[in-house]
Parts: C-alpha cells; structure tokens; sequence
C-alpha cells in the first residue's frame, strides 16, 4: 500500500470487497471479481484490474476460436455481386450456432461487472468514476483509459470507499 498507509483486513486476513487488494493473485483477482460483480463504489488495485482483464480476453479467445473451428465446418456459398463477391455461410455448423449464443451470453455477462471493475480502478487513482465515459471519445479516449488505469494507488481515492454496511 502507498505511503505506508495499510489496507484492512477481515478474519481470513483479506481486505473486506470495499477496499482494494493490492498484490491479489489471478484466480483470487478472479473469484473476487465475480463476488463484486457491479459494485461502483470501493476501489481496486492495479494488479485487481489487470488479472481480470487477463482472464476475460484469455476466456474470450478461446471462445472465439472454438467459433472459429465451427465457422470453418460450416458450409458457405459465394455470390457475385456488382461489387465484387460476397461469401455467406448457408449451412452453419452446430458448433457455430452453439459457440455463437455461448460467446454472446458471455460478452454480456462480462460486460457490467468489467465496467463497474474498470470504474474502481479509476477510484483507486483519485479519479471519479465517470472518467470512464472518456472511451467514448475515438482513439484518445481509449489512450487516456489505458493512462488512467496505468496509474498508481492514491490514498486520497479512499473517500470512494463504503465501508459502511459493506462486507
């Protein structure tokens, strides 16, 4: 923790989900992303953030791929157009319905909890929440985003925490 400043800890020698954990693991990052799922208020650590990141877009290629193999079974035509030619699958594969709805449950069951993670972080650096929204903005957006995510813990982002009523 920065400036000597110590984060607290329950029974198991844990920091309670409101306060961030700095120094987590990935499986721990992990379980504990899902135990907070769409929690904004609180902070996380960098090493919080970045585990999760890690896993989600790991988790994702997989599935992405296994898509792909299905893609690949599937039976596909080629039209030509005034255009040029366009390829259309026409007869999808199992594989690829299947990993299709799979893939997209995923993506919006990740979606909430990686925006609320991604608000804490910024928490974390002093910056209110809504910073976020600075990846709406084409190309500088996203390059602020990663700065902003880079930084280091500030211990004044603590006024984001609630430690009242919280576990």
């Amino acid at each position: 923790m920065p400036l000597g400043r110590s984060v607290p800890t329950g029974p198991d020698g844990r920091p309670p989900l409101w306060a961030p954990w700095y120094g987590i693991g990935p499986v721990q990052a992990y379980a504990r992303y899902w135990k907070k799922y769409v929690r904004f208020d609180g902070r996380a650590s960098r090493s919080e953030f970045w585990w999760v990141y890690l896993w989600n877009v790991a988790i994702s290629v997989v599935l992405g791929a296994i898509w792909g193999i299905g893609f690949a079974q599937s039976g596909r035509e080629t039209y030509v157009t005034p255009t040029g030619a366009e390829t259309v699958v026409s007869e999808p594969s199992v594989l690829f319905l299947v990993m299709g709805y799979v893939g997209s449950l995923w993506g919006l069951s990740i979606l909430l909890p990686s925006i609320a993670l991604a608000w804490r972080r910024l928490h974390d650096a002093n910056l209110a929440g809504p910073f976020f929204f600075f990846g709406l903005i084409p190309f500088f957006g996203g390059i602020a985003l990663i700065v902003f995510y880079l930084l280091g813990p500030n211990p004044r982002g603590a006024r984001f925490d609630r430690p009242e009523g919280a576990r």
